[in-house]
């Protein structure tokens, strides 16, 4: 991965330098660095394939979160699931807040005007919806999943931990999805894993797994590491910083990690099972 990206970066710089100033080196030879890139993209593809061509027993563990929630892009569905093996997703899902609609509250008979300042509650009762242009992005409040809890799945160390990248506005609109895909992501994917995971956690569950949380909350950590946590113990909660187009949880279980060569597991939740995509739950 890391020559993957440093053969990205010094085509880009290549291609930078050359619209400054007449480069040493040949036209065509600009081009080779993003060969190389592309080569070593199909050789870690064919790799990864056939790593999981037998697929490991699943590992069951608690749901990281509680109340009525809804899966995205489902290990159920397919695998890998987010169309990738790269940084142990092979059997990652995303999961959004999903609150039970509410009722249509009884008519009152004291007038607006002199009901209780307050009253009022700011928490979003349900999930924006996609928009197809307008308006093109939204803040995290919109969204009932931001600064929701995440729990520890088992008694595990937590083996990695940060939570000082900010959290962006959403990228639900065709425009900022359209953004997100041709610019933002290539960009975070020359910085690193962890700008694609945003602030993130590992825990150890020992026996060779791993479990990973992303694009937690900026600041919102309540573990450090090297903390031992018991089984749902909260660690932090929902943000939408990293790769993310709006709050939400990306849980994964991988065998390494070192996202770079970690490799996806299959995992259960206890109670839960893997909901399919679009299919809600309760944790």
């Amino acid at each position: 991965m890391n020559a993957f990206r440093l053969s990205w970066l010094v085509f880009c710089a290549l291609v930078l330098a050359g619209s400054f100033a007449e480069l040493p080196v040949g036209y065509w030879w600009t081009w080779l660095p993003a060969g190389i890139g592309i080569a070593l993209l199909v050789w870690m593809g064919r790799t990864a394939r056939a790593q999981h061509a037998v697929r490991p027993p699943a590992v069951e563990v608690d749901a990281p979160v509680r109340g009525r929630w809804s899966a995205v892009n489902s290990p159920a569905n397919k695998v890998p699931s987010h169309g990738t093996y790269a940084y142990g997703q092979a059997y990652a899902i995303d999961i959004v807040a999903e609150p039970e609609p509410e009722p249509t509250p009884e008519p009152e008979s004291t007038p607006k005007s002199e009901s209780e300042p307050g009253s009022d509650s700011t928490a979003p009762s349900s999930r924006p919806a996609f928009a197809w242009l307008w308006p093109i992005v939204r803040r995290n409040r919109d969204f009932p999943a931001f600064g929701e809890p995440l729990l520890a799945v088992a008694d595990a160390t937590v083996v990695h931990a940060s939570d000082g990248q900010r959290d962006h506005l959403s990228r639900n609109s065709l425009p900022a999805l359209v953004y997100l895909m041709l610019f933002e992501s290539a960009v975070r994917e020359l910085a690193g894993a962890h700008r694609i995971t945003g602030n993130h956690v590992v825990l150890g569950l020992g026996n060779g797994t791993y479990a990973m949380y992303a694009h937690l909350r900026r600041g919102s950590l309540q573990v450090r590491t090297g903390d031992r946590v018991v089984a749902g113990q909260p660690l932090g909660h929902c943000g939408n910083s990293g790769n993310s187009t709006e709050p939400h949880v990306h849980f994964q279980l991988m065998d390494h990690p070192d996202l770079d060569i970690a490799r996806g597991v299959p995992f259960r939740w206890r109670g839960v099972g893997v909901p399919l995509s679009g299919e809600p739950f309760v944790g």
